[in-house]
């Protein structure tokens, strides 16, 4: 497996994947953009996440989640800047994440 460089490059090998819905953040859930379905942090779960920095401006940075719930057999992304660019609520719903699986 080769090493994916850009968002764009990692995006689209995750769509091939299967990871089709792309999740908007909405209060403190998870809102697909495709379908109507919305997510609660205990109804998905975090497969894989990637870190991507800019190449000359910090403020470029973001993080993209590969998100997956058994519970509606959907699978999807979430893309969330990083560091300053971070989305206070994304950090929220991915912190109460990390605790259930602790």
């Amino acid at each position: 497996m080769h090493t994916l460089l850009t968002l764009s490059e990692t995006l689209a090998q995750l769509k091939a994947e299967g990871y089709t819905e792309d999740f908007n953040l909405k209060g403190d859930y998870l809102a697909g953009q495709r379908s109507a379905i919305q997510l609660s942090p205990h109804e998905f779960v975090v497969d894989q996440h990637f870190r991507f920095e800019g190449p000359s401006d910090p403020a470029d940075s973001a993080v993209l989640y590969a998100i997956s719930s058994a519970r509606f057999n959907l699978k999807g992304t979430l893309v969330n800047g990083y560091g300053v660019s971070s989305d206070e609520t994304a950090d929220l719903i991915i912190r109460a994440i990390r605790e259930q699986t602790a």
